[in-house]
């Protein structure tokens, strides 16, 4: 049981460059194990009751199994690995003319960006533009928002947190020779959610619907969280990475004090553990014996040493420390899978949705992504 008093310091912590050296290595021998176990046209998700979980590649995950392959290639050059990332792109290459749902960045640009930033290859950045396109086709005008959700008996047109992180993609086609209307609807969806997705503490809420004809909105909700006025922690590092990367692309320190705003609330709560791996909501019932979400934890660890590039003094060692912790934390046997064990995926322990019993204590590919990226955004920054 993963309870609040979880304590690493009896065992000896290695250098943080020799982690992450370690822990790209063991990635390559695991991923290729995880490559044995994915049916062909799918992507994998998760490893539960001993069986390994694939879907199709409409599945707001499906970029984050390539994704975390370029992780891996840039760090080890392993050329295996290299040809696995590729074919796994090809897999979901139908998906840039996709607008069934706001999830295009998570689908394509953690998959075909990185593959673009590391090879320059125009086929991708061509991808990657297209996907653009097909999410802008969610865009309300009306709402001033990029609807999540399509309709149905519960919501008229939801947003959620989850998605200022397909702003990313839409960003960056702005800032790479796409068209500019793309960044200003990113600009605008940011400023929306800001307006209303935040309680005063700089907690979000999951789930804001709105009504499509006159943009008020219906009503504050969650989804994937304890109650509609809980601190669900994805929701939460999913609201401190996008307003971070936010900050990246326009400099607007609106955008930053969010962001720090968003940090202090995560590492000052009162339930964060001690090992900064947050419980599945902030206020889920049964803390300190609540399950974990390790994602939320791998997810938070990338947005602060990000956030630690934007602030000096105390905050950045406050930002830096706390994300040393959440590393130090999922590479331990606590976290951390043993190679040939897991179905392949390095971390245990995350949570999808727990209110509709759905991926409880599990593997998941998103918490193996924002690990692989918050080891190599520390390399890249910190040492």
């Amino acid at each position: 049981m993963l309870g609040s008093s979880v304590s690493f310091a009896q065992t000896e912590k290695k250098p943080m460059a020799q982690l992450i050296n370690d822990e790209f290595k063991f990635a390559a021998d695991q991923y290729k194990v995880l490559a044995k176990n994915i049916p062909e046209g799918k992507t994998p998700q998760s490893f539960e009751k001993g069986k390994s979980v694939n879907y199709d590649i409409k599945w707001w995950c499906s970029g984050f199994y390539s994704g975390s392959l370029w992780y891996i290639y840039e760090q080890t050059k392993d050329q295996n690995i290299k040809r696995e990332a590729e074919a796994a792109l090809k897999v979901i290459e139908p998906n840039q003319t996709y607008t069934g749902n706001h999830d295009l960045g998570f689908m394509m640009y953690c998959s075909f960006g990185n593959a673009y930033r590391l090879t320059g290859k125009a086929e991708y950045k061509a991808v990657i533009q297209r996907s653009a396109e097909s999410l802008a086709t969610r865009y309300r005008p009306v709402v001033k928002s990029i609807q999540s959700w399509n309709k149905s008996k519960l919501w008229e047109c939801p947003v959620i947190i989850d998605n200022m992180m397909n702003l990313e993609m839409m960003n960056w086609v702005s800032d790479n020779g796409g068209d500019k209307k793309y960044k200003e609807i990113s600009v605008i969806h940011a400023n929306t959610a800001l307006k209303n997705h935040f309680r005063p503490d700089y907690s979000s809420f999951h789930v804001v619907d709105y009504n499509p004809q006159t943009g008020a909105v219906i009503r504050k909700a969650t989804w994937q969280g304890a109650a509609n006025c809980s601190a669900w922690s994805r929701g939460q590092g999913w609201a401190l990475y996008g307003y971070t990367m936010m900050y990246r692309f326009t400099k607007d320190p609106v955008y930053l004090k969010q962001a720090k705003g968003i940090a202090h609330f995560i590492l000052n709560h009162p339930n964060l553990p001690a090992d900064k791996i947050p419980f599945w909501d902030f206020d889920a019932q049964g803390i300190p014996f609540a399950k974990r979400d390790a994602s939320a934890g791998a997810l938070m660890a990338s947005a602060l040493l990000e956030l630690g590039q934007y602030t000096s003094g105390s905050e950045k060692t406050e930002f830096k420390s706390a994300a040393e912790t959440m590393i130090y934390s999922l590479s331990s046997s606590a976290y951390h899978a043993k190679l040939g064990e897991n179905g392949g995926f390095l971390l245990m322990h995350s949570t999808g949705a727990y209110p509709l019993n759905s991926e409880i204590d599990v593997p998941l590919i998103y918490a193996d992504y924002y690990y692989l990226e918050a080891l190599a955004r520390y390399k890249k920054w910190y040492l």
